[in-house]
């Protein structure tokens, strides 16, 4: 995996070829409404991670999609909901405005759980938007067909949705019919990026993500959410390998302890099943080392917010 280069410019397009599409499709829902499950499969390979954690989607991830013609570039983006920290209206304004410079809406909603408060809120923001806007009703093979059509005419009560899907982020079912729509929709133009990529985020930020899934994964119900990871040094050896090291930073001992983990079973755990990963995407030997410190209020420090891609709000 390399990182993001321009695309050729359109004078250099070779002549004979039909017209290229590109733009932007917002993925917005609920946190946990599966939208990264869905940029994953719609891309075809792994670049935001899934938790059963809440809000683990923090910054605006772009996965990069070809359909015939057409560039589709999928923002995923963090999950919509009641702010209640700093970083929290980071995460939500982050996600707005990923909403309002796309080229098409995709709204996404879990249909076992159907119009929740978090959903409402969403669907009655989007009033005010006036852009395409499509539906995508997720888990429907888990679903009742007669609660999927009751869900589809209360949310389009909301706002008018150009189109409804129903879908299965986990099992793909679906995805192809909304990849056609979506090529459909993208305006004409150069395609944004290079064929042969499928994410635009830098590799040290892809690995500290891989690191932070790895985390949640194994401290789902000990680790507060607060907790966070950055990579410190990326360095390309001569065979070939990477270098590759991270801190974890909580903002208690008593959060390193469980982090850590008896003997340091815990941290060995996570940086075993992160380099194993890292290996996979990345194509290349990793040699990973993850440290853990304190920061205390780190969420309170603008530069943590700029290592995360977001603003940080006043």
């Amino acid at each position: 995996m390399t990182e993001f280069t321009p695309e050729p410019t359109p004078e250099e397009t070779p002549a004979g070829q039909q017209p290229t599409k590109a733009g932007f499709v917002a993925l917005i829902g609920a946190p946990n409404a599966g939208k990264s499950t869905l940029l994953n499969q719609l891309v075809g390979l792994k670049v935001s991670i899934v938790t059963h954690k809440v809000q683990t989607t923090r910054t605006m991830i772009r996965g990069v999609a070809i359909k015939d013609e057409s560039q589709i570039v999928f923002v995923d983006t963090p999950g919509i909901f009641r702010p209640r920290r700093r970083l929290d209206r980071a995460m939500v304004d982050s996600a707005w405005g990923g909403a309002k410079d796309a080229d098409v809406i995709a709204v996404l909603i879990d249909a076992t759980r159907g119009i929740t408060e978090a959903v409402e809120r969403i669907l009655t923001e989007l009033q005010n938007i006036k852009m395409p806007k499509v539906l995508l009703l997720n888990k429907v093979d888990i679903t009742k067909r007669e609660k999927l059509l009751d869900l589809a005419k209360k949310a389009n009560e909301y706002t008018k949705f150009n189109q409804t899907f129903m879908i299965s982020a986990l099992s793909g079912s679906g995805t192809k019919d909304i990849l056609e729509y979506f090529a459909g929709e993208m305006p004409e133009g150069p395609w944004l990026y290079p064929e042969d990529q499928a994410s635009d985020v830098p590799l040290r930020m892809l690995a500290a993500e891989i690191t932070r899934e790895k985390l949640y994964l194994r401290l789902h119900e000990e680790l507060p959410y607060i907790s966070t990871v950055e990579t410190d040094l990326w360095q390309e050896r001569k065979d070939g390998s990477v270098r590759i090291e991270q801190t974890i930073f909580v903002e208690r001992d008593s959060q390193k302890s469980i982090v850590l983990g008896k003997n340091g079973k815990a941290i060995k755990a996570i940086s075993s099943a992160a380099r194993e990963e890292m290996q996979e995407a990345f194509e290349q030997k990793i040699h990973l080392f993850v440290f853990v410190k304190v920061r205390e209020n780190w969420s309170d420090d603008p530069e943590r917010y700029r290592q995360m891609g977001l603003d940080f709000p006043l």
